[in-house]
């Protein structure tokens, strides 16, 4: 159920004008299909859902959460969700009628998977030239690798991002999926997808959106090939301005065991960071490389002379670039964040609220995780397609398991990465 106050604002709509609507975001009157899977393909529905956008995720019947509890999976909040069985006789002409009255597909199978289930993009463009056909993979639709299978940390090793991070006697460290799946994935998508409905909308011509992990990830990295082409950064890690091997640019323990990060780059700060800390004898360093390691035995050592919440009192109200290093609990709670709302409940869930924010088109949690076919009898009423919800046909004759590009515990047979094998 959405609970959210709409606002009515003006939307292009299908006919090619304008209407005013009641809505809850820039993306109010869009529509989007999503084809169920993990990982980007749905955190960026997720983000077109809290930008206004009416998404319909189509699950599998029968199968459970891959990754979490439906209950709790925030990246299926602001959706709506019907269950069709693309392996029965019927199954891809619903996704194709649905297709048919939505703006935006979005799937995440391997290349080759959508077309044998009679959901490809020639199929679907064939129904409505002005869909906006977003694909989500790892490796892209074409390439020795394409085929493969991949897990969000293949994908970011091989454009040379995972190298980067981490202390040069370590292993490069792991970032979590942010940076590959997240960042290099579902923001590449949605920005893909939304130049391709404004192109759509213009033309009356809908296209295929090919965002690869890959390619976004290396795309992220571009001012840093920028600084290596010009000599301001060593191809290794821990030997850089912006990589931790500068000193004022790091994270360091406290006494209590938690961290502080210093950001201190520029001379201004850095002078106000040194006189707060207490080593302005040491400042003249900041400028001679060879004295970085002393600079560093020194701000480590200072750190460790008292807690992080210490630290943090002590930086409070200043300009010196210096911050406590929060832990997922507590980062809802920090006074800056609680007052912008960054972090909201919904359900008993605290979750990140929507982002960017909108002077006009105010966005808001609306709605908690979809719930795999929940919303049927809603879609099927509004989207105009009144046999969504009868009861599928039996299966089509060979037809196997969807070759999901998505995770190692996918029970429709999918291998691999985060979000689909071979993504």
């Amino acid at each position: 159920m959405f609970l959210a106050s709409p606002v009515s604002h003006l939307v292009f709509d299908s006919a090619g004008g304008w209407m005013t609507v009641a809505g809850h975001g820039p993306l109010s009157g869009v529509r989007v299909v999503e084809l169920a899977g993990i990982g980007p393909g749905p955190f960026a529905a997720m983000l077109l859902a809290d930008l206004g956008a009416d998404v319909v995720r189509v699950d599998r019947p029968g199968v459970p959460g891959l990754v979490v509890d439906p209950e709790y999976d925030i990246t299926n909040r602001n959706k709506r969700s019907v269950l069709i069985d693309l392996k029965s006789a019927d199954g891809p002409d619903r996704v194709l009628r649905l297709a048919e009255r939505a703006d935006v597909l979005i799937e995440g199978y391997r290349p080759g998977v959508a077309e044998r289930l009679g959901v490809g993009p020639e199929v679907c463009l064939a129904r409505n030239p002005k869909l906006v056909y977003g694909r989500m993979t790892g490796w892209g639709q074409e390439g020795p690798l394409a085929h493969r299978a991949g897990h969000d940390i293949a994908y970011i090793a091989l454009t040379g991002t995972l190298g980067m991070i981490g202390s040069p006697d370590q292993p490069p460290a792991v970032p979590a999926n942010l940076v590959g799946d997240y960042a290099g994935g579902s923001l590449y998508l949605v920005v893909g997808v939304l130049a391709a409905l404004h192109h759509a909308r213009a033309t009356g011509t809908g296209q295929v959106v090919d965002a690869a992990i890959v390619d976004g990830t290396a795309h992220l990295s571009s001012m840093i090939h920028g600084m290596l082409a010009a000599g301001g950064w060593q191809d290794r890690r821990g030997a850089n301005l912006l990589d931790g091997g500068c000193p004022f640019y790091g994270t360091y323990e406290t006494a209590d065991g938690r961290y502080m990060a210093v950001g201190a780059l520029e001379q201004q700060f850095y002078e106000e960071f040194v006189r707060i800390f207490g080593i302005e004898e040491e400042a003249p360093a900041r400028k001679d490389r060879s004295r970085w390691a002393e600079l560093r035995e020194t701000v480590a050592a200072r750190f460790k002379t008292r807690t992080r919440d210490e630290w943090a009192a002590v930086f409070e109200g200043s300009d010196a670039c210096v911050a406590p290093v929060l832990s997922l609990r507590e980062a809802p709670h920090h006074p800056h964040l609680a007052a912008r709302g960054t972090f909201t409940d919904h359900g008993g869930i605290t979750q990140p609220a929507p982002a960017p924010r909108f002077s006009v088109t105010h966005t808001s949690v609306r709605g908690g995780p979809a719930q795999p076919g929940a919303d049927a009898a809603e879609v099927a009423r509004d989207w105009d397609i009144p046999d969504l919800t009868a009861e599928p046909t039996l299966p089509r004759d060979g037809a196997g398991p969807p070759d999901r590009s998505g995770t190692a515990v996918d029970p429709t047979g999918g291998t691999g990465g985060t979000g689909g094998s071979g993504r």
